[in-house]
């Protein structure tokens, strides 16, 4: 049985639960960041998926080994990858531990959307009724931009072939050129070196209206927070709004003084600095 599935089709925008047994729905691994969203940019980012056998077969092993070499350049250019299987969650998070994984594992036990796709295979007599080795690459609206058969492990795509199909999607968005950064309205999120270069930048020298509150959370690991302001709102910030080299932090319950940036989709805090 082959997938039923063709380029240029969606693909079920399914949920499953992850290898930590959170149910987790397909489309939001592809939705754009909240900084993009500030940025007005929201065309998402691409989606390798990949069905494969389980952790037992030594095909799929040498696939996964492969993965590992690249997950490190997927998070750089922010694209996903996401592997399903029949093995359970727990299964999962073995499998993804051992190999040293950092992408979510998916576990399909009822085999629904294995069996949706079309992608059952009912020929193994030791590992029955599990997937076909499938890998489809998803546009962020999950339109099937390729899809590899790879019941035989030629079939599957290398590295290279995956390179060059998020390549093409990428170049379609509308953020991928430098251009699209060097604007006003970016400029005003994402504090330019210049404007520190020589020290602390004044705050509301450019006009902008000074707000002071609280930091109430912040993410170290997407470097997005929110201050609730003395006049009861909540305002987003990433970390390129804090003057400064590198990577920048900030913990929460620090009382800060920002300017007030009015994005196209709502409050944004720029030029944070302790208060």
């Amino acid at each position: 049985m082959t997938t039923n599935l063709q380029i240029g089709e969606k693909f079920p925008d399914f949920q499953l639960p992850n290898h930590r047994n959170e149910i987790t729905q397909l489309s939001q691994l592809t939705k754009p960041s909240l900084l993009d969203e500030k940025l007005g940019f929201l065309d998402g980012y691409p989606l390798i998926l990949v069905f494969y056998r389980g952790f037992f077969c030594p095909r799929d092993q040498q696939q996964m080994r492969q993965f590992v070499q690249f997950q490190d350049e997927l998070k750089v250019n922010y694209c996903q990858l996401v592997t399903v299987s029949a093995d359970s969650p727990i299964a999962q998070a073995a499998f993804r531990a051992g190999l040293g994984a950092q992408w979510t594992f998916l576990s399909d036990e009822k085999r629904e959307v294995i069996r949706q796709i079309h992608i059952l295979d009912e020929t193994e007599g030791e590992y029955a009724y599990r997937a076909q080795p499938y890998t489809f690459v998803l546009r962020p609206d999950l339109t099937i931009h390729k899809i590899y058969n790879g019941w035989f492990f030629v079939g599957r795509p290398t590295l290279e072939e995956l390179r060059l199909d998020l390549r093409t999607i990428m170049e379609t968005h509308s953020n991928y050129r430098y251009e699209a950064y060097n604007t006003p309205e970016v400029q005003q999120i994402r504090i330019p070196q210049q404007e520190w270069a020589e020290g602390q930048p004044l705050l509301g020298a450019n006009g902008l209206l000074v707000a002071q509150g609280v930091v109430s959370w912040f993410d170290f690991q997407t470097g997005h927070g929110i201050i609730a302001t003395d006049a009861g709102e909540e305002v987003f910030f990433n970390f390129t709004a804090i003057p400064g080299e590198g990577y920048r932090t900030i913990k929460p319950g620090t009382r800060v003084k920002f300017e007030r940036v009015h994005s196209k989709s709502g409050m944004t805090a720029r030029n944070i600095q302790q208060a």
